[in-house]
């Protein structure tokens, strides 16, 4: 299995071409920030000034040079050396030959190592959070979190180790047994997205790694201390190109893709003409409905989360909020109060609550978003400005007054904006909740029990994660990760979403000496 980043760790911008390090002007090199005396931890992962974006059991990257920019102050971090087409290839190449060792070693001691890589992680999680807080902008508590999601999966991932398997089945013919075998798809491609760089590829990396796959990740010790190739996890950091190669590359058993609805199309198709799998978690455009029985000590603090962390950047954040009509007053002018309240700044500060955008691009598409809200009769109740300080900050908006069915409400912004609506029925609710073309996260806060089954049933929630009195983000692994429609269908993380990296066989063992056929067919 090897990693695409979709962005380098977080974001990466193109720059051009540059000779070795040391011919470039030394001014540059003082401007990154790895220079800097307060980033000196940056170098206790091993960064330096030029990074090589390549691993396969070895570092290396022939590729494009960019770098990597701080979405809190705009300033350069480092850079990092891409993989060019070549480096794919000798990846490929590595990482199948590893694959031959890999499937051989018993499930359980494949669970051993993704266990020592959960303890490797867990020393480094500290630094390890802070660079994802200082690369990606999210809040250092959720950079931290999002390490600790990968621990949490290889620990799930090491009792998962010594329980993947199928059943026996009863045969209709005497003698016989029916047995269902599971195999690893052998070489898993994974391109994750800039909002969870770590989580994301843990979900993928530790369940794919005990079912007898490939890998490819930072994670080399690990693999060395336990004599296996480092090839079992590689990296090839890359653009376009190299997506494109993996996505078409019928050497790829499974493509896990995690981006934008636009983007996972066209991987979907290009796996699909070679007649591949390919598991997909793509937008979101969830909702939080709260009825006239809910209790508004819950719904505020949620709605707040759902919306707000992040900056509005996860897949599962709230950009939806149905209020019963007789509590929508008092809900938002809670909101209102709540999210004055919001603590902004620096994402790796303690205290911080909110941080950047990710990228300039999302400001200017925050901004269009919220005009466009307003020319289809929003109004802003709270925020929709930049903010006037350095980096990508935008201030959290509510926009109430819109119909729940106009362009901009069932398009998925990538930005901290709730639209607010009025709802009369848990009919009409219901519909409004399903009628936009993404189905990853929902939620109702409610204490009508008939209610609460009626929403998981078959006329309820048609999203993937159907929660009640709890957010539409924060979920945890134990449980299966996705959604449906648009979403794209592919399920990570927990329960049984390992099958979807293995392939079954079903196999029927005959242990007597009569050759009785199926349905008591006569052949003679």
């Amino acid at each position: 299995m090897w990693r695409v980043p979709h962005r380098l760790c977080l974001h990466l911008v193109r720059g051009s071409k540059l000779s070795d390090a040391w011919n470039r002007p030394a001014a540059f090199m003082s401007t990154l920030l790895i220079n800097q005396a307060q980033y000196a931890w940056l170098k206790e992962l091993g960064l330096r000034e030029e990074n090589e974006g390549v691993y396969n059991g070895s570092w290396g990257g022939r590729g494009e040079v960019i770098t990597t920019y701080c979405p809190a102050n705009n300033e350069p971090i480092a850079r990092v050396r891409q993989a060019s087409v070549a480096d794919y290839e000798e990846t490929v190449k590595k990482a199948r030959e590893a694959w031959r060792i890999w499937a051989e070693v018993p499930a359980p001691k494949r669970g051993e190592v993704v266990r020592q890589i959960g303890d490797a992680l867990r020393e480094k999680i500290q630094v390890l959070g802070s660079l994802v807080s200082l690369e990606m902008g999210k809040i250092l508590v959720e950079g931290v979190g999002e390490v600790q999601e990968y621990v949490d999966i290889c620990d799930y991932a090491v009792g998962l180790s010594r329980m993947i398997g199928g059943p026996i089945l009863p045969s209709e013919r005497p003698g016989h047994a029916l047995i269902e075998q599971w195999n690893p798809v052998g070489l898993v491609g994974i391109i994750t997205a800039f909002n969870f760089p770590v989580a994301v590829y843990g979900w993928n990396n530790a369940i794919a790694m005990i079912c007898g796959n490939v890998c490819l990740w930072i994670i080399a010790k690990v693999l060395e201390d336990s004599k296996l190739p480092g090839a079992i996890c590689s990296l090839t950091c890359g653009g376009a190109d190299i997506g494109s190669a993996m996505a078409r590359d019928e050497r790829v058993g499974l493509l896990s893709f995690t981006g934008s609805t636009q983007v996972g199309k066209q991987v979907a198709l290009m796996v699909q003409e070679r007649f591949g799998r390919s598991l997909l978690e793509l937008g979101g455009n969830n909702a939080i409905i709260a009825f006239e029985d809910a209790d508004l000590s819950l719904v505020v603090p949620s709605a707040l989360f759902a919306a707000v962390g992040t900056a509005g950047q996860r897949c599962t954040t709230a950009r939806r909020l149905f209020l019963h009509e007789s509590i929508h007053d008092e809900v938002v002018n809670r909101l209102k109060k709540a999210y004055a309240q919001i603590r902004v700044g620096n994402p790796w500060d303690s205290n911080v609550l909110y941080g950047p955008l990710h990228t300039k691009q999302a400001v200017s598409m925050f901004l269009g978003a919220v005009e466009e809200a307003k020319k289809e009769g929003g109004t802003v109740v709270y925020g929709g400005k930049v903010m006037d300080r350095p980096g990508n900050y935008v201030e959290p908006t509510i926009v109430t007054g819109l119909a729940h069915d106009v362009s901009i409400v069932h398009t998925e912004t990538f930005a901290p904006i709730l639209y607010v609506f009025k709802f009369k029925s848990e009919e009409e609710v219901f519909e409004w909740n399903n009628e936009v073309k993404q189905g990853l996260s929902s939620s109702i806060f409610t204490k009508d029990l008939g209610r609460i089954f009626r929403w998981l049933g078959p006329k309820g929630s048609d999203c993937g994660i159907v929660n009640v009195n709890i957010p539409t983000s924060g979920a945890e692994i134990g449980g299966a990760f996705g959604g449906e429609k648009h979403t794209g269908g592919g399920r990570e993380s927990g329960s049984d979403a390992w099958k979807q990296y293995m392939r079954r066989s079903t196999c029927t063992i005959n242990y007597s000496k009569d050759l009785p056929l199926a349905q008591g067919i006569k052949f003679q």
